[in-house]
């Protein structure tokens, strides 16, 4: 049972940061579009904060990698709780952040498309929920500890 929870665990980590980071670059990507109707030479600037929510999906894969190596087929109920707790810790957390960001992102690329001036503050604005999601992912590490 230890391992099917693992694995539970595994899926979630990748899936859910995964869906996450697609949400919020969708958010982020379609704004651009919108933007480069009106300022076309921003379209660098408007990618690069578009971009920004595909770093939740890099977490959740890190945190995958980190308990892949772990799991074994006689893993203990504990050991599975662990893995099943780390990925709804990292996936969850992941993901309500990478669709926030990219809504901060589509907001400050609106803006630029009318002429305002917010790059800079939208990239500092754009790593508060961001923050979370390494929160998330260190909390993930630690709780590698609590593996027998």
């Amino acid at each position: 049972m230890g391992y099917v929870l693992s694995l539970i665990g595994l899926g979630l980590m990748v899936g859910l940061s995964g869906a996450g980071s697609a949400w919020g670059l969708a958010l982020g990507g379609s704004s651009v579009l919108g933007m480069i109707k009106k300022k076309p030479e921003a379209f660098g600037t408007g990618m690069v904060l578009a971009g920004l929510p595909a770093t939740q999906g890099l977490y959740g894969f890190v945190a995958f990698i980190i308990y892949s190596g772990t799991i074994r087929p006689d893993f203990s109920l504990a050991n599975g709780a662990v893995v099943l707790g780390a990925g709804l810790a990292i996936g969850i957390a992941a993901m309500v952040s990478a669709i926030f960001q990219g809504k901060v992102c589509a907001s400050g690329i609106t803006a630029m498309g009318s002429g305002h001036s917010v790059f800079g503050n939208t990239m500092i604005l754009a790593a508060f929920p961001e923050f979370y999601a390494i929160l998330a992912l260190v909390a993930v590490i630690l709780m590698q500890g609590l593996m027998q």
